[in-house]
């Protein structure tokens, strides 16, 4: 196999525009390295593609030599399928190219470029997609898997953004898929995860955002948690939809604007963002205020490029992390009892509640439009992430993601879990988060452009 192999190589870097990478090579040891540090998988090959037709032929090597494959754009997959032990790596990265056209307020984007890339390219208009809220998420997963984030009230997810998207398939064709073009497919890639092929380039539509936004953060303590979530629980789901949250229970950062005493202090934070004029905004922080002074709050005008990008070094590369998340219709005393209860039970203050509020945009697209594997009604998406800075306080840090994802188990919906935040992928949680008929109808389409199932290494779905 391993003289096999090499000839394969070989074979390959003759072929690719981009390079060809394996153990022996200087740069592997970084080039094998994904987001989540408590990944740790060592690839036979690296191939770092230039555009589909180089995807299309390490596509071939991988079948021709028996090799399982994954598919890195980002290399943010929680559960680290984006690199794999002993196979291939199939390395988008370098395919971070991002094409706006500001009059028909379209952009195509690289299959490896970062939320960033996106953001950046299509600030420079005025111009934004919905996608993600850390700027070095990469756009290939988090489309695939559906996309919410600061515009999801008023835009949409990035999959209900997508306009079309070129697919490299397994047998290695290379397709368009869009409404008219292969559109059993473009309707599994919007919510199928990566089960259907290699996206090497997405066309997005685009809306009007910033330059400029305004931001609050305020911060309530533990004893003020309940209290806390019960007001927002009244506010934001009044709130317009030019305004967003994320609501968070975690511990305050030591950020310069955070009184010392209250640096890593526990308790509950509300992120505010606001798309449409600071009266607006100030007024809802006002009310907030009045309603429950909060421990502290930094409120202030911000560039949407900074919005975007203001959770990462929270979530820098280089930390250990595990996470659950499941969906509510509301945030109901019992849900509030859990997080209140739960937030004290973390070993690491990096681990970390996020909240995000469904409704509006999100409500406007039907239920069977995309393959979304979750209900088109209002309510609240819930990431319980375990942070930490060793695999040794990960293990508590795991148990505390699983502990609070089963106190939240009685009140989450049918669908349960959004599948980009899934870092196991048990077939019946897959089944759960789809629905039968979806789960089935994806099947069927994967049985159509992969009947082999090689791309397995995802939200796998069988091929029937």
């Amino acid at each position: 196999m391993t003289q096999t192999l090499g000839g394969g190589v070989e074979d390959l870097r003759a072929v690719m525009s981009g390079t060809v990478i394996v153990p022996a090579d200087l740069g592997y040891e970084d080039a094998r390295r994904v987001w989540n540090a408590d990944i740790d998988r060592r690839p036979a090959v690296i191939a770092h593609c230039a555009g589909a037709a180089d995807v299309a032929a390490a596509l071939r090597l991988a079948q021709a030599e028996g090799l399982e494959i994954a598919v890195r754009g980002g290399a943010h997959s929680m559960s680290g399928q984006s690199v794999v032990d002993d196979g291939i790596m199939i390395d988008l990265s370098g395919m971070r190219q991002v094409a706006v056209d500001p009059e028909a307020r379209r952009a195509r984007v690289g299959g490896g470029a970062l939320l960033s890339d996106l953001d950046a390219a299509t600030q420079a208009h005025g111009l934004a997609v919905p996608v993600g809220a850390i700027g070095h998420t990469g756009i290939g997963g988090l489309t695939l898997g559906g996309g919410m984030g600061w515009l999801s009230r008023q835009a949409g997810l990035t999959i209900d953004n997508l306009v079309s998207a070129e697919v490299v398939l397994a047998d290695g064709r290379i397709v368009r898929a869009s409404d008219d073009e292969h559109a059993d497919l473009f309707w599994a890639i919007r919510g199928g995860g990566g089960n259907f092929g290699v996206v090497t380039e997405f066309e997005f539509r685009l809306h009007e955002v910033g330059p400029m936004i305004e931001f609050g953060l305020l911060f309530w303590g533990i004893e003020q948690g309940a209290d806390a979530l019960r007001l927002l629980r009244d506010v934001v789901p009044e709130l317009p939809r030019s305004m967003n949250v994320i609501i968070t229970a975690m511990s305050a950062p030591p950020a310069p604007f955070v009184p010392a005493q209250h640096h890593f202090a526990p308790g509950f934070g509300l992120l505010l963002a606001g798309f449409d004029g600071a009266e607006e905004h100030a007024a809802v922080v006002e009310r907030l205020r009045a309603a429950l002074p909060p421990l502290f709050d930094h409120v202030a005008p911000m560039p949407y490029v900074a919005l975007q990008q203001l959770l990462d070094e929270a979530n820098a590369w280089g930390l250990y992390n595990y996470e659950k998340s499941t969906l509510v219709e509301d945030l109901g005393d019992g849900v509030i009892d859990v997080l209140t209860e739960h937030l004290m039970r973390r070993s690491s203050p990096q681990s970390i509640v996020f909240i995000y509020r469904l409704d509006n945009a999100y409500c406007e697209v039907g239920e069977d439009d995309t393959a979304f594997g979750g209900t088109r009604h209002p309510q609240y998406a819930l990431f319980g992430i375990g942070v930490a800075p060793s695999s040794e306080v990960l293990v508590a840090e795991r148990r505390w993601s699983r502990s609070l994802w089963d106190a939240l188990a009685p009140f989450s919906l049918g669908a349960g879990s959004y599948v980009n935040a899934m870092t196991e992928y048990e077939e019946h949680r897959v089944r759960a988060a789809y629905g039968e008929a979806k789960f089935e109808r994806l099947a069927r389409i994967k049985g159509v452009y992969d009947p082999g199932n090689v791309f397995h290494r995802n939200i796998n779905i069988q091929p029937a």
